[in-house]
């Protein structure tokens, strides 16, 4: 055993492995060493950045009133400008300075009309490119007390459209960023801020009257969401509180389109034609003024942004909304084109708070020709269910103006589904009922009797045309492919379906 490790440490070859071995190991050790004080050098330093709690020179800078990030000089302006406006607000600033810089308006208005202008109480609600600038012109002109709704904050993108935001109020709300600019302009108007989202279940609260009781004289609806539009203009047309909508200003660039009308006679702008039908089958036609572009759509022109397919290969593109139900694609919009529809709202709330005369186009006559349409509806399913062996005395139709209008207008366009016609035009049911074309609750005076016809049901055709539908289908007992061809009822069916969608909304 002795000669072997004799033998194996004298080997040449063993004693030079052995080196290799020893002379690996001491530089590992030194380079692990080496980072060992390394790493422990860094720890060092990084502890050292850090600030003690006690070195006021590494104090956070604090929000200014307005949620921005605190600037030396612009709250030294700021700060002048509040308590400039807390003073005149609180009466402490000459009369004759504010007359003098609404001097204009008061030779143009009258001394009377300014005064009615002066004491008036606007909300505004949606603060965007459309909201601000009919913010700014209010405060202008003379409006003193304004209630500003919006939950959304300004964005580097909205600059271009935005009336008085800068880039220093990115990041903030745009309902504090609107009163920051304008107290430094009109400093006696009253803003009250209200940083939410307009929902139906908040309309009491945040439309609600001013501090000293009074009612809006006006509220301006400057939202770009479909469904929060409805439930403003629906609870305005409720509670009878005067109201003008601004419509779509995206995708749109011909200033001399843009138009104020009833909300029933807008008919070439996509947002106005959304909320027109969610409106009608509210049961609300007109009486809503509304700011909308005639503008068409064409080739070459701003359209609405697709969006990109992988957005879709990730799943639900619902989600890529700010909120719900809001927008997902990007909508074009031409930075001037927001200015005119809110200036031209403002216009409008001006010229309507002080009596200006106004020459307000009416809403189409189209009352008559809807009661002409109802009463055919009732006439047939009448005769549809005496047909069927039915006692109709006293039958109702579940169907409203509203239903009408939206069936025969904005489902249909005013025009037959059979062959394009647009005079003499009626509603009458698609199919034969499969069962009772009516049900009976009750018995004896107290007994009601109604049709079960809905808006999936019914089609839009000539008089003339319908006369023949009811003789063939209802009466002869004829089936659909008999008296049309199939193109015919496809096209048909695309309706009806539509029609069955836009039931949920009733």
């Amino acid at each position: 055993m002795t000669s072997f490790l004799s033998d194996t440490l004298s080997n040449p070859r063993f004693q030079l492995l052995l080196t290799a071995v020893l002379s690996g190991a001491t530089v590992a050790s030194l380079i692990l060493g080496y980072q060992a004080l390394e790493r422990e050098e860094r720890l060092e330093e990084l502890k050292s950045s850090i600030p003690q709690l006690a070195d006021n020179s590494h104090e956070a800078n604090k929000l200014n009133d307005f949620g921005a990030a605190s600037d030396a000089a612009a709250n030294k302006e700021d700060a002048r400008n509040q308590a400039l406006a807390k003073r005149a607000q609180a009466g402490d600033f000459d009369e004759e300075l504010i007359l003098e810089q609404l001097a204009r308006n008061r030779v143009f208005l009258t001394p009377e009309g300014l005064a009615r202008l002066r004491e008036s109480f606007v909300v505004v609600v949606g603060c965007g490119g459309v909201g601000s600038h009919c913010v700014a012109a209010l405060a202008r002109s003379g409006v003193s007390n304004i209630r500003l709704i919006d939950f959304d904050q300004v964005t580097l993108s909205s600059l271009n459209r935005h009336a008085v935001a800068t880039l220093a109020d990115v990041g903030t709300s745009k309902v504090h960023c609107l009163q920051r600019r304008l107290i430094a302009i009109a400093p006696w108007v009253k803003f009250d801020l209200q940083q939410e989202k307009f929902e139906a279940a908040v309309a009491d609260r945040i439309l609600g009257p001013w501090e000293n009781g009074r009612r809006p004289d006006f509220i301006v609806d400057a939202i770009d969401n479909i469904e929060t539009k409805v439930e403003l203009l629906k609870y305005c047309y409720d509670n009878k509180l005067p109201v003008i909508s601004a419509m779509g200003a995206g995708c749109k660039s011909d200033p001399t389109r843009i138009v104020v009308g009833d909300i029933g006679a807008s008919r070439d702008d996509g947002l106005s034609r959304a909320t027109r039908r969610r409106l009608k089958l509210l049961g609300i036609t007109s009486g809503i003024p509304v700011v909308y572009s005639t503008e068409q759509s064409g080739e070459g022109k701003a359209e609405l942004l697709p969006l990109p397919e992988e957005e879709f290969q990730k799943g639900s593109v619902g989600d890529l909304g700010v909120m719900p139900n809001f927008r997902v694609r990007i909508l074009p919009v031409l930075g001037t084109m927001p200015a005119v529809f809110g200036l031209t709202a403002a216009n409008h709330v001006i010229l309507s708070i002080t009596g200006y005369p106004l020459d307000y186009a009416p809403a189409k006559g189209r009352e008559k020709m809807y009661e002409g349409i109802m009463t055919y509806v009732a006439g047939s399913e009448d005769r549809l269910a005496r047909s069927l062996g039915l006692d109709t005395v006293g039958l109702k139709t579940p169907l409203t103006m509203g239903d009408v209008a939206f069936l025969s207008e904005e489902l249909y366009h005013g025009r037959s589904i059979i062959s394009g016609i647009s005079t003499k035009i009626v509603l009458i049911r698609w199919r034969r009922p499969e069962g009772p074309s009516m049900y009976v609750i009750g018995e004896g005076k107290d007994v009601q009797k109604c049709s079960t016809v809905r808006l999936r049901d019914l089609v839009c055709m000539t008089k003339e045309e319908a006369t023949r539908h009811e003789k063939e289908i209802f009466k002869a007992g004829k089936s659909l492919e008999e008296l049309y061809d199939q193109e015919t009822i496809e096209r048909v069916e695309t309706k009806l379906a539509s029609a069955a969608k836009y039931e949920q909304f009733r």
